[in-house]
C-alpha cells in the first residue's frame, strides 16, 4: 500500500486530481469508481478546473458510485446523485447516461439487482474512497460480517450523528443505504483513498496497526494489490506515521 503525505488538504486534492488525470489520459474510456462525502471535493473541483482550463476530456468515461441512501430520491439535495451532479458531473463534460449512481426509492431489492448486475459486468480502474471516522468504507459499517456485493446497509447510530449536520435533524437522516459490498470495492484495479478531517481512529488502524479487522473495514486496504492513501501531514503527525 503506498502512502502519500500531503502538506494540506488543498495538496491532497492535487496530488490525487494527479492520479485520476493519468488514468484518465491513458484510458479515456474507462469507469471510475466514484464517492461522496467531504475527502474527495477537493479533488472533484481540481478535476473540474482540468476539464475547463487544460482539456482534460471525461466524454467517453463511465463511472459508478459507492452508495446511495434509501428513502432519497436523486433529486433530493442530500442524495448521493445530487451531490455527484453538484460537485463534478455539471463541471465536466461527462455523459450523464455513462454514470450509475444507485437508486434510492422504490424497490430496494430490485434496485439491488439492477445495481450489482452492473458491478458484475463493469471493471472498474480505479475506485475513490473516503473512510468513516469507524472506518467504514462506502456504508460498509463494523461488525462481524462483511458482504461481498452490493446490498441494503443499516446505518450505525455513529454514522447517522456524523452526517446528521447535512439535515434539519438527527430524525431526518435516512436510516438504510445501499452499498458496494467489500467485496466489489477489492476487484477494482485500483483503489485510492483520501483521508482528511478528524480520522484519528481509522487513520491509526489502517497506517499503525497491523490487524485486518471487520470491525474497522478500511483496513482490508491493505491487502489490496494497488492501494493508495492521501493522507495530510497533520493527521499522520497526529497519529505518529512517518512513512
Amino acid at each position: 500500500m503506498k502512502v502519500i503525505i500531503a502538506k494540506d488538504y488543498e495538496d491532497g486534492a492535487r496530488k490525487a486530481a494527479d492520479i485520476i488525470e493519468k488514468i484518465v489520459r491513458e484510458n479515456p474510456e474507462c469507469t471510475l469508481g466514484l464517492a461522496t462525502g467531504s475527502s474527495p471535493v477537493g479533488m472533484y473541483k481540481e478535476l473540474a478546473r482540468r476539464c475547463r482550463e487544460e482539456g482534460l476530456d471525461f466524454s467517453k468515461i463511465h463511472s459508478v458510485n459507492l452508495d446511495e441512501y434509501v428513502g432519497l430520491d436523486g433529486t433530493h439535495d442530500q442524495s448521493y446523485r445530487y451531490f455527484m451532479n453538484d460537485n463534478l458531473f455539471d463541471h465536466i463534460n461527462i455523459d450523464k447516461a455513462n454514470t450509475y449512481v444507485a437508486k434510492g426509492t422504490g424497490d430496494v431489492a430490485a434496485n439491488l439487482k439492477e445495481f450489482n448486475d452492473i458491478l458484475d459486468r463493469t471493471e472498474i480502474e480505479i475506485q475513490v474512497l473516503g473512510v468513516g471516522p469507524d472506518g467504514h468504507l462506502g456504508f460498509n459499517e463494523p461488525g462481524e460480517t462483511l458482504y461481498d456485493g452490493a446490498h441494503e446497509e443499516t446505518l450505525d447510530d455513529s454514522t447517522i450523528e456524523a452526517n446528521k449536520r447535512f439535515f434539519a435533524s438527527k430524525e431526518d437522516v435516512p436510516t438504510h443505504a445501499v452499498t458496494m459490498g467489500m467485496g466489489n470495492i477489492m476487484r477494482a484495479k485500483r483503489l485510492i483513498m483520501i483521508i482528511s478531517g478528524n480520522k484519528q481512529e481509522a487513520a491509526t488502524k489502517l497506517l499503525i496497526e497491523d490487524k485486518i479487522d471487520p470491525k474497522c473495514p478500511c483496513t482490508f486496504m491493505r491487502l489490496h494489490r494497488d492501494a493508495t492513501v492521501v493522507i495530510e501531514k497533520k493527521l499522520a503527525d497526529e497519529i505518529g506515521y512517518k512513512g
